[in-house]
C-alpha cells in the first residue's frame, strides 16, 4: 500500500505545484497588463508600478478573468483610448502565453 500512498502523495505535491505556477502567470500577466494599459493611458514613472498593482489586486475580485477586463475596459475608455473587447482579449492571451512561457521555462 505504501506505494499506492507514495503515487497519491507526489500526485498532490503536483497538483499544489502546478495551481502554484498558474497563479504566478497570471499575476504575471496581470503585471504585463497594467504596464502596457499605463502605457497606453500616457502613466508614467512610479505610476506604472502602481497601477500594474492595481489590475493584479483587480484580479482578486472573483474567479476567472472578466474582473480584469472590466478594469481594463473601464481604465481604457476613461482614458480615451479605443480598443475593442476583442483585441483587448488578445493582448490578455497574449500576455497570458509570455507570463506561462516565463513562469513554466516553456519556449517562446
Amino acid at each position: 500500500m505504501a506505494i499506492f500512498e507514495d503515487r497519491e502523495n507526489r500526485a498532490e505535491t503536483a497538483f499544489v505545484m502546478d495551481a502554484a505556477k498558474e497563479f504566478k502567470s497570471e499575476a504575471k500577466r496581470n503585471k504585463l497588463l497594467g504596464e502596457w494599459a499605463a502605457a497606453l493611458m500616457g502613466i508614467e514613472g512610479d505610476g506604472v508600478d502602481k497601477y500594474a498593482l492595481s489590475v493584479i489586486i483587480a484580479d482578486m475580485e472573483e474567479a476567472g478573468d472578466d474582473d480584469v477586463f472590466r478594469k481594463l475596459r473601464k481604465d481604457l475608455d476613461d482614458a480615451g483610448v479605443d480598443m475593442s473587447d476583442a483585441a483587448l482579449r488578445e493582448k490578455m492571451a497574449e500576455c497570458l502565453h509570455a507570463a506561462r512561457v516565463e513562469v513554466y521555462g516553456l519556449k517562446a
